[in-house]
């Protein structure tokens, strides 16, 4: 399964100008769990999708009570200035859409 498919929110958003946070929250204990327990949300994925060194990720946390985690890491290029692109890092997201998720024979 795809995590787009898994996940109930997956969104991004800026987190000031010089950062980008990406969250994805779950309606499913049992799927949330089973990911986070996988291990493969991980610096190694997150800094192979964005093209961007493990020091650039400043944040990957999980968060139980939501149902979800929340990833951050700096913008390449600050938000509003010359050769930005997406000035509310609200398409930063897309990346993590297509990561397959193992969540076994039962699903």
């Amino acid at each position: 399964m795809k995590l787009y498919d898994a996940a109930a929110v997956l969104r991004s958003k800026n987190s000031g100008p010089f950062e980008v946070t990406v969250d994805v929250l779950f309606d499913d204990p049992e799927i949330y769990d089973k990911i986070k327990r996988s291990g493969v949300i991980n610096a190694e994925l997150v800094s192979r999708l964005y093209n961007i060194a493990p020091e650039s990720i400043t944040h990957i946390v999980f968060f139980d009570q939501a149902l979800g985690f929340k990833i951050t890491f700096a913008r390449a290029i600050s938000s509003g200035t010359f050769l930005d692109r997406d000035v509310y890092g609200a398409q930063q997201h897309a990346p993590l859409m297509d990561v397959e998720i193992d969540l076994g024979p039962d699903r």
